[in-house]
């Protein structure tokens, strides 16, 4: 096979382009609220991956399969009716209090993010209270290059914290601080 001279200069000329194309990378979150409560009496609030009614933009929660690896659950948000998440579990632990579930399945315009993972945990603190931490990594909404404001990685990322931020207010709120 014969390459001619100008089409190796031509791809040349090309790579420095690739180098500096790219997509989305990978975002992650982490927030945590201490609560005045024990890790017992929190986990019996958030531990049941069937019921996130706890957090105030669920409107209502069901789903199949308990606390089993591959339950299911759908998130109603706001009111009757109103935008849905799919989720599954593949982690969970009644032991260590803490659980790992994905989306599979949200609308862009209901939360800015793909390949969303997150994990749940709650540990004791040496005041007698608990910390509740609430991670998650995921992708902006926009898998391309030169994302619209509304999908850029600021966006999902602020979504995101925002989501784990009024789950965590409501929890210290209903157990104290």
């Amino acid at each position: 096979m014969k390459i001619h001279r100008r089409t190796l200069i031509l791809l040349a000329a090309c790579l420095p382009m690739a180098a500096h194309a790219h997509g989305p990378t990978r975002q992650k979150v982490t927030l945590s609220a201490e609560v005045s409560a024990t890790p017992e009496e929190v986990w019996a609030v958030v531990g049941n991956f069937q019921d996130m009614s706890w957090h105030p933009a669920v409107y209502s929660s069901t789903g199949t399969g308990g606390n089993e690896i591959d339950a299911t659950r759908l998130l109603v948000l706001g009111e009757e009716g109103g935008p849905t998440i799919d989720e599954i579990l593949y982690k969970y632990s009644d032991e260590k209090m803490s659980y790992s579930y994905r989306i599979t399945e949200v609308s862009v315009d209901v939360l800015p993010v793909t390949n969303y993972s997150s994990h749940i945990t709650v540990t004791a603190t040496e005041g007698g209270g608990s910390l509740v931490e609430w991670r998650g990594a995921f992708y902006r909404g926009y898998p391309n290059n030169d994302p619209p404001p509304e999908l850029n990685d600021e966006a999902a990322i602020a979504a995101v914290s925002g989501v784990y931020q009024a789950g965590l207010d409501a929890l210290v709120a209903r157990f104290g601080s």
